[in-house]
């Protein structure tokens, strides 16, 4: 059984774009979540139902795991359990039987870069935003409040519980809590 393995990083972008062209997948698991984290539940069930004989689809290298250890073990996992994996992209097929030393290479230097350029576009990202605080620390206070504390004091006064209070100011209750509590 052929299937495939789609994530992107945050939920309002696209999976359509991850394997348009391969109409013989029976199964495809996806993640609307960072590729840092092996927590993901698309990613655990997908590595849970495939079985011996089976093949994992997955457009791109960083689609299934950004961090080269994870990237790594994940499909050493999926081979040890006799379960193929096919990177699209890189053209790059992985398994127990066919073992391609050339292909192994391909898959630590490709996976090893990925990181590599995942981490340098974190540090950019981060020189940007104190560059951005240091000429305007206006645009970088956070957002502005939105919950009336003194109207959660009061409705707690009233002997109204959290939950009821949350409720009636449509937030949650945890910011209930932290205005309580502070």
């Amino acid at each position: 059984m052929r299937v495939a393995y789609r994530r992107v990083s945050t939920a309002d972008q696209n999976l359509d774009r991850q394997l348009v062209d391969q109409p013989d997948i029976e199964n495809v698991f996806e993640d609307k979540l960072t590729g840092a984290s092996r927590a993901r539940p698309g990613l655990n069930d997908m590595m849970t139902f495939c079985r011996a004989g089976d093949c994992v689809v997955v457009h791109s290298l960083d689609r299934l795991g950004r961090d080269i250890r994870d990237l790594l073990n994940i499909v050493e996992e999926l081979n040890n359990k006799g379960v193929a994996v096919e990177f699209v992209s890189e053209r790059l097929k992985f398994s127990k039987d066919e073992d391609d030393p050339l292909a192994r290479l391909q898959l630590h230097m490709l996976a090893a870069f990925a990181q590599w350029e995942r981490n340098i576009s974190k540090a950019r990202q981060a020189e940007g935003i104190a560059r951005a605080k240091a000429t305007n620390p206006e645009k970088y206070k956070g957002r502005p409040v939105s919950i009336d504390k003194e109207q959660v004091i009061a409705l707690k006064a009233e002997g109204l519980g959290a939950t009821a209070i949350a409720k009636k100011l449509g937030i949650g209750r945890a910011s209930v809590y932290r205005h309580l509590a502070g």
